[in-house]
């Protein structure tokens, strides 16, 4: 399944889909992936999702002096994942704000929903502060919107 996503993963229906393997380092004692590093793992997807969008986030640091860091988040863990699982991270844009946007993701394996994420990312300026998403970016997932748009209407002919 994996062979036939590129690097990045992909976007469809306004969802971003990337896969990650669980490696030893990924797991506990007991062979089971550490709670912590779903967080790790749905941080991959995110910066995946960007890259997918075309927006590097040292590019914008660079720039234009502005850092995306997760201000809130709550996960759900439903069920272990093991060594050598193959697990899919689904992101999507649940809302966009002016300085922050709110992403819903899940980890699964196969069609098992194992853990799922909101999390609140602001966009802050070099001294820390909160600041306004910029243009490049808000470009970009308005194209995660229009995805779904496009699949809206598609669906409703």
């Amino acid at each position: 399944m994996s062979a036939a996503l590129p690097r990045h993963g992909e976007i469809a229906a306004g969802c971003h889909r990337c896969v990650f393997r669980v490696y030893y380092e990924d797991t506990d004692a007991g062979g089971v992936v550490y709670y912590a590093n779903y967080l790790k793992i749905a941080e991959r997807a995110r910066t995946e999702m960007l890259r997918c969008l075309g927006v590097e986030q040292e590019k914008l640091r660079r720039e234009a002096g502005i850092g995306l860091v997760v201000r809130r988040c709550t996960a759900d863990f439903i069920a272990p994942a093991r060594l050598d699982d193959e697990l899919t991270v689904l992101t999507r844009l649940a809302a966009q704000g002016g300085a922050a946007l709110e992403l819903a993701q899940e980890i699964r394996r196969g069609e098992e929903t194992l853990a799922r994420l909101d999390s609140k990312i602001a966009c802050i300026a070099a001294n820390g502060r909160p600041t306004r998403l910029p243009a490049p970016l808000l470009a970009a997932l308005a194209t995660l919107t229009r995805h779904i748009q496009t699949e809206a209407a598609a669906h409703a002919r």
